[in-house]
């Protein structure tokens, strides 16, 4: 026999010895030895050095029922000194696609790579040609076994074979906040309607600020959270009955009514804008079961079907700031001629007018002169005193350009597809997503149908244009002075001069614009005046759109970590299984039963129970991954010590569960 191939042999039987030990890989002197309950290797152990061989040293394959990394569910391991020929059993059972050399096909692109990270091992995250030679030692100190890996230079780091400048990932996680968000304006600014929302600080070091800290990193700011909750709430809200019997429980295809404001009564007063009282409901479509707003104009008669001529030009109308009409239907089922508007629904939304001018706009005592008692004294002195007053709570500037720049817009389409929208007004103007205010026309098409004239000619539309940008100046006016008494026409010199002294020139010469009627005007003329304030608005809206999409990325792969959840609940402290009642106590469940304590029940120093949701998150996305990373498992009583990585405990769960689902399909 030839002396190299013997010393060949002498040397791959102690590597053998060495990685197929009983006992699931633990020796026998080790305590761990009583829970790792695995069966007994020696005749495969026999069998497969009997058939060793040098002939070929690529192919490694480690033999036994050990589970070592370098297992199809484990990870791209190899350990150095084991080989086997063609002809053994474990050759017979390569896969060549985790050899050390990779396919072309693997290599092709990294959107290949994602795709196959369910199926591939865990650790191929770490490359697809990656060639480790790695050797086990383990030290025995006062009775407690330490046992790691360890590479043949005495580093644990791999080897990389793959000459690619990176490698991609077969697993997602949230990777953090991005760096181009960390410095995100406060949201309690003077600006906050016109800024993104601040990310929280990472930088305290208080227990308690940390805690509230992980929550806002790994999960949906509270703000967003508590946004979307009350929406949901206001979309799932039932009729109430019994406060509004007068409510029909089914119109047209819609039922589920529920009043947005109270139900008109006989003093209800009739619209600021048209000459009949309205009324907003939510409903609910029969067929989609989607939510839609209804305004609903009482004691309508639809006399002339030419009305309806401009409804199919305003329903192709698509605009972020602009509520969308869906249809219109007439009903009798309120006990009267009804016309329904019917539109898209945002729920929280608010009019212009709750959000900036109060209930009366009262000046100091009295009342608002367009909707108080025409008897009620109301001298000009005083009303032009409080005007002059107001300077303390006015709006600021940049939130008075977001409203121009969005109404604007808004107008601009309106006027292009050849319509007019004869309804600018505080209370028809809502208000929706309260960090970046975002206005919407609502109450579009009524005065086409409600105020139509028969006798009116084409050129019509233009004179409604034209009241329009009439009505933005009046609107613009009222928000630089925050009162509707200033649009008054008494008031107007003394509400230009507040404006004058409280705002930019450029503000001014918009608003004397607007209100003058010696030229045609025209939305577009309007730009100029705005400038590079578009801009400002254009940078915050894609601020708030990048802040949105980090939001969602935390929140895309919830589902993963509770399906990972769940499988460990499923194993730990399991009673029993196949009427073995020490089945979750042994072998790979005490593993994982370790683990457990390891990431939920962590104590401080004092012995005080430490809530770390990063701590929690991170091993939950390492296991998951099944990384290289070794964590040290202890035991309650402290008395084994365990050192593994998270392929190894990737393994562990995957075996548990394989043997639960196999015990219920059984017996199924």
């Amino acid at each position: 026999m030839d002396p190299t191939a013997a010393a060949g042999s002498e040397k791959m039987d102690v590597y053998g010895l060495m990685f197929n030990r009983p006992n699931g890989g633990v020796p026998q002197e080790s305590k761990l030895a009583t829970y790792m309950g695995t069966a007994s290797t020696s005749q495969v152990l026999n069998k497969g050095i009997a058939s060793l061989s040098l002939d070929n040293l690529s192919m490694k394959k480690v033999l036994g029922n050990e589970f070592v990394p370098n297992s199809a569910s484990a990870g791209n391991f190899t350990y150095s000194g084991i080989t086997a020929n063609a002809e053994s059993p474990a050759a017979k059972s390569y896969n060549p696609e985790y050899a050390g050399e990779p396919s072309a096909s693997m290599l092709n692109s990294t959107s290949q790579r994602l795709a196959r990270h369910r199926e591939t091992p865990p650790l191929d995250a770490l490359g697809d040609a990656q060639n480790m030679s790695m050797t086990s030692t383990y030290q025995n100190v006062g009775g407690t076994t330490y046992f790691y890996p360890t590479s043949g230079t005495g580093s644990s780091t791999p080897t990389r074979a793959d000459s690619s400048p990176m490698v991609m990932p077969n697993f997602h996680a949230y990777p953090g906040t991005p760096s181009h968000l960390t410095k995100a304006p406060s949201a309690s600014s003077p600006n906050r309607a016109t800024q993104p929302t601040q990310q929280p600080s990472m930088s305290s070091t208080s227990h308690t600020t940390h805690l509230t800290n992980s929550l806002g990193s790994y999960y949906l700011l509270e703000e967003f959270r508590l946004e979307l909750l009350n929406r949901n709430a206001l979309v799932l809200a039932q009729p109430n009955g019994p406060a509004y019997p007068d409510l029909p429980a089914e119109i047209d295809n819609y039922h589920e009514l529920c009043s947005l404001e109270p139900v008109a009564g006989a003093n209800q007063k009739t619209s600021q804008v048209i000459s009949y009282q309205t009324s907003t409901l939510k409903a609910t479509h029969t067929k989609s079961g989607a939510r839609f707003c209804l305004r609903r104009v009482h004691g309508f008669r639809l006399a002339n079907l030419k009305c309806m001529a401009n409804m199919d030009s305003w329903k192709r109308i698509q605009h972020s700031n602009i509520v969308q009409i869906k249809e219109v239907f007439t009903t009798k089922a309120f006990n009267d001629n009804s016309i329904v508007f019917v539109y898209d629904y945002h729920p929280g939304a608010e009019t212009l007018m709750s959000k900036h001018f109060s209930a009366s706009d009262q000046a100091n005592g009295f009342p608002d002169p367009f909707n108080g008692d025409h008897n009620v004294a109301r001298p000009y002195s005083h009303t032009k005193n409080a005007l002059l007053r107001q300077h303390a709570s006015l709006l600021p500037e940049p939130l008075i350009w977001s409203y121009v720049i969005q109404l604007t817009s808004a107008l601009r389409t309106i006027h292009n597809a050849g319509l007019a929208y004869r309804c600018l007004h505080p209370s028809k103007v809502i208000l929706t997503d309260g960090n970046v205010p975002r206005l919407r026309l609502s109450f579009c098409g009524i005065a086409d149908v409600v105020m139509f004239d028969a006798t009116a000619n084409v050129s019509m539309a233009t004179v409604h244009q034209q009241e329009d940008l009439l009505a933005l100046g009046r609107l613009v006016l009222a928000l630089a002075c925050k009162s509707m008494l200033a649009v008054k026409r008494e008031n107007i010199q003394t509400s230009l001069e507040l404006v004058s002294r409280s705002y930019s020139s450029d503000l001014r010469n918009l608003i004397v614009y607007l209100l003058s009627n010696s030229t045609r005007r025209s939305v577009s003329d309007l730009m100029p005046m705005i400038g590079a304030r578009f801009y400002t608005q254009l940078d915050a809206t894609q601020q708030r759109c990048d802040l949105l999409e980090n939001e969602v990325s935390k929140e895309i792969e919830n589902g993963r970590l509770v399906r990972l959840l769940t499988k460990l609940g499923i194993i730990n402290e399991r009673p029993e299984l196949n009427m073995d009642q020490t089945w979750s106590e042994n072998g790979d469940r005490y593993m994982l039963k370790l683990f457990r304590d390891y990431v939920f029940h962590q104590v401080s120093e004092d012995g005080k129970p430490w809530i770390d949701m990063a701590h929690i998150v991170s091993c939950l996305n390492k296991l998951d991954a099944g990384t290289d990373e070794q964590i040290c498992l202890m035991s309650r009583d402290e008395q084994s010590v365990l050192v593994v990585t998270y392929a190894e405990l990737k393994h562990c769960l995957e075996q548990s569960f394989d043997e639960i689902v196999q015990a219920a399909n059984a017996f199924s």
